[in-house]
């Protein structure tokens, strides 16, 4: 499958004014690429396309709500009309509530499906019939929560376990058809944007993602890749990856490491969490692209440079080797 370079693209991405969404759309505008970013808060588009056209490239916005497939229907409609058509959507946007499952009301998860899982579903089913015909690429943000449980976060995780489900039968239907459409599923791991802001909190203490974090700026280069390069799927970050390994080799291992470990690293105990949730029943987009976790974030991710450039890391690793076996043997 050939996929069009980002110069030559229109990439549509959903929650694109703040995280990893914003950190994409603003990549994808210094390849080139022509950016619609669709979240719920207006005055938070804004913000971040300004940021996106500062970048170098143009940016349009779209104020709707991913959970309401009327809203994406119209979406896609918009930027069909306006541009002739998109090359690369990008499914992004998703919320997320901390707290015990036994804790949260159905309301509250059943709003979490709606725009974690329910969004999937309608931005896939209403994107799918343009793509179909012109070609492309539908990117998918999963987690590593899509491969292995977490307490704390037990409903995000569900929505997520549900995404990839989705995805994966997904890409086998399209594969059957023959459908000239990449599907992907990028999974990363915890990333250092304003989540724990927009979250709900359940929980008496604030929310933070459990470290080691990683920069969003990585995961907006392997969805930048993704769109040029199809891809089957992606974890984000070695620290990941190691975990959804340990989940799936040995799994009652994983059960109490995670169980002791989530409960202390999910939430900052001793201090109080924030007066107020953002981003959970309303917009919660607000241009910006990191969270609050500097101190633990790694900028860069050696598992996702080796996945990105396989060859060279090969080449690399064996004159390493060779390299210190000559050493050893002068030695």
């Amino acid at each position: 499958m050939q996929l069009k370079p980002l110069e030559q693209q229109t990439i549509v991405i959903t929650g694109g004014s703040s995280g990893i969404g914003l950190a994409t759309a603003k990549l994808a505008a210094q390849h080139g690429a022509r950016v619609v970013i669709i979240a719920r808060d207006e005055s938070g588009l804004e913000d971040a396309a300004l940021q996106v056209r500062a970048a170098g490239g143009p940016c349009d916005t779209i104020s709707a709500d991913v959970g309401d497939r009327a809203q994406v229907r119209a979406a896609v409609n918009t930027i069909v009309d306006r541009y002739g058509g998109f090359d690369t959507w990008v499914s992004n946007a998703g919320i997320a509530v901390y707290s015990k499952l036994e804790d949260l009301d159905d309301e509250d998860h059943r709003k979490l499906f709606e725009t974690n899982y329910w969004g999937v579903v309608h931005c896939a089913t209403e994107a799918l019939p343009h793509l179909k015909r012109r070609g492309g690429a539908l990117i998918t943000l999963g987690s590593i929560s899509s491969q292995m449980p977490a307490p704390l976060l037990s409903s995000y995780t569900a929505s997520k376990y549900a995404v990839k489900g989705y995805i994966d039968s997904l890409r086998l239907e399209l594969i059957h058809e023959d459908a000239p459409v990449s599907v992907t599923l990028i999974q990363p791991s915890g990333i250092n944007t304003p989540f724990g802001e927009h979250a709900l909190n359940r929980m008496e203490d604030r929310s933070r993602i459990p470290p080691p974090v990683y920069s969003p700026e990585i995961v907006a280069r392997a969805i930048c890749r993704a769109a040029e390069h199809p891809t089957r799927d992606e974890i984000v970050g070695g620290a990941g990856r190691a975990m959804t390994l340990l989940a799936r080799f040995a799994p009652g291992l994983a059960d109490h490491l995670f169980s002791a470990a989530f409960f202390k690293t999910a939430r900052m105990e001793g201090v109080p969490k924030r007066a107020e949730d953002g981003g959970f029943h309303r917009g919660g987009g607000d241009g910006k692209v990191f969270g609050d976790q500097d101190e633990h974030m790694r900028e860069t991710s050696l598992y996702t440079a080796m996945r990105h450039h396989p060859v060279a890391s090969v080449l690399g690793l064996a004159l390493a080797v060779g390299g210190l076996g000559l050493a050893l043997r002068r030695r």
